[in-house]
């Protein structure tokens, strides 16, 4: 007899209870001694599922029926929520009431720090959050013919597919994006070129301004070109478009090269950036986050400041308002560059300085020839990408020259809790706080803040530390935020 096909499968339903999220908010439960991952469940909740893939380990399952529910569950406000095939992969916890996703991902991180780093902050800071829906001002867009459905599709993919979502309306995209997703379907299905576009990358600036950059993979003709600013002048959207990689990306009208921008009222920065510049998506968090991290760091007129991972300057420029001196390091030459402009357009120029830099190859060396460069550095801003700053953890780990206070901005609870443990277990820091920032409500996604301060190095590694030295040395896909 012939294998049973996929299609032919036939469902298979569990009873089980959850008992707690995990880092994408599918809920946890046990049976029969085996982890299950259920989407659409939530702590507390007994509930049916249907199981949709076995491993030997674990199992992903899907909720059917929710028997007893969470007094955290709430309706989905998005059409586009769901847990089931075609549902949008955009969002993960839209069924959870907004103040529970915060104090799940605080959860996260406290367990995430012990768990990987064996390390609790002395203190743990209010969680900041901003507002729930409308608040994504980068989105970048899969766009899609697929005429068994209608048509071009403009949205987010499923979730856990490459097909598109069918998208009408998107209650994270800021409101003016959200009213252009039916248009913007309408104007590619115009296009020549519509099976040789595949995004739209969208970026709003701070004043509503806001930019589309469409991905040709063939030249736009001239029938397309006028159909593109046309729907820019109806709809007040600048039109970009990217024939090859990011650094190709160009304003179709050149006076909207340099329109976008995003301010920091509270240091009188206003920071332009390009719409395939990476900013964070949230303005209105970005700046209380930039605003804690100031006040975290403590900084004084006299203070000399390194803004380690600085990009264009979203911390550096606001910590040159109150202190002697900041310096910028940055990876990218062209955000160097950039950075540099800003200063002199923010009035800041003589304060800063911004250098190019592989900070994943950062060494003592390097460490030495900055805090000459300086004449001492007194603080540290700590801004890296998902990977972390493993290589600058071990130097300030290792090093006798130490600024008084450190801030680490993460986007990855793993790698904050593998330096944290580096920074303490070999070099003696103290954990002073720790909190997250809700930067993007309704996913999974964790954004933190850790406070730190030198303390006497240890004689000794403790066993702490060698066991993370061991994770990474061995890749430790948990250790390494995969």
């Amino acid at each position: 007899m012939g294998r049973r096909s996929n299609k032919e499968r036939v469902p298979e339903f569990f009873t089980a209870e959850v008992e707690r999220l995990d880092q994408e908010g599918r809920g946890i439960a046990h049976l029969d001694g085996k982890v299950v991952f259920i989407q659409g469940a939530l702590p507390g909740e007994l509930v049916r599922y249907e199981r949709i893939r076995s491993k030997s380990s674990y199992d992903i399952g899907r909720v059917a029926q929710v028997l007893r529910e969470s007094p955290y569950r709430t309706k989905p406000k998005c059409p586009n929520f769901g847990i089931g095939p075609g549902s949008c992969g955009g969002c993960a916890m839209q069924h959870l009431e907004p103040a529970a996703q915060v104090a799940f991902k605080e959860k996260v991180l406290l367990d995430t720090l012990w768990h990987i780093g064996k390390v609790k902050p002395e203190s743990v800071l209010v969680p900041i959050f901003g507002p729930t829906w409308h608040y994504r001002h980068r989105a970048r867009l899969t766009v899609r013919d697929v005429p068994k459905k209608g048509g071009v599709l403009v949205g987010f993919h499923e979730k856990a597919s490459s097909y598109v979502a069918d998208m009408k309306h998107c209650k994270i995209l800021t409101k003016n994006v959200d009213e252009m997703l039916v248009p913007m379907r309408e104007l590619v299905s115009k296009l020549s070129i519509r099976q040789r576009m595949p995004q739209i990358e969208v970026a709003v600036g701070g004043d509503g301004r806001t930019a589309l950059v469409f991905r040709t993979l063939e030249a736009p003709s001239e029938a397309d070109m006028a159909l593109l600013l046309e729907f820019g002048r109806v709809h007040n959207a600048d039109i970009w478009l990217q024939p090859k990689g990011p650094e190709s990306a160009h304003a179709v009208l050149p006076e909207n090269e340099n329109a976008l921008g995003l301010s920091l009222s509270e240091f009188g920065v206003r920071i332009s950036f390009k719409p395939t510049d990476f900013t964070q998506v949230n303005h209105a968090l970005n700046e209380t986050m930039v605003s804690r991290a100031v006040r975290l760091l403590d900084v004084q007129p006299e203070h000399k400041v390194a803004d380690f991972f600085c990009g264009l300057g979203n911390f550096t420029m606001p910590l040159a308002t109150r202190s002697a001196r900041v310096i910028g390091i940055e990876g990218s030459e062209g955000l160097v560059a950039r950075a540099r402009q800003g200063a002199a357009e923010n009035g800041v120029a003589e304060k800063t300085e911004f250098v190019a830099r592989n900070l994943f190859t950062w060494c003592e060396d390097d460490w030495q020839k900055l805090w000459k460069r300086m004449g001492g550095i007194d603080r540290v801003l700590i801004d890296p990408p998902r990977e972390g700053a493993l290589a600058l953890s071990r130097v300030l780990a290792e090093t006798d020259l130490r600024p008084a206070r450190v801030v680490y901005v993460s986007c990855n609870p793993a790698t904050l809790a593998r330096d944290c443990a580096i920074l303490h277990h070999e070099g003696g820091w103290h954990i002073r706080a720790a909190g997250i920032m809700n930067m993007f409500p309704h996913t999974g996604h964790v954004e933190s803040m850790a406070v730190l301060e030198p303390g006497p190095k240890p004689e000794k590694k403790d066993e702490a530390a060698e066991a993370i030295e061991a994770k990474i040395a061995q890749g430790d896909a948990e250790v390494m935020g995969a």
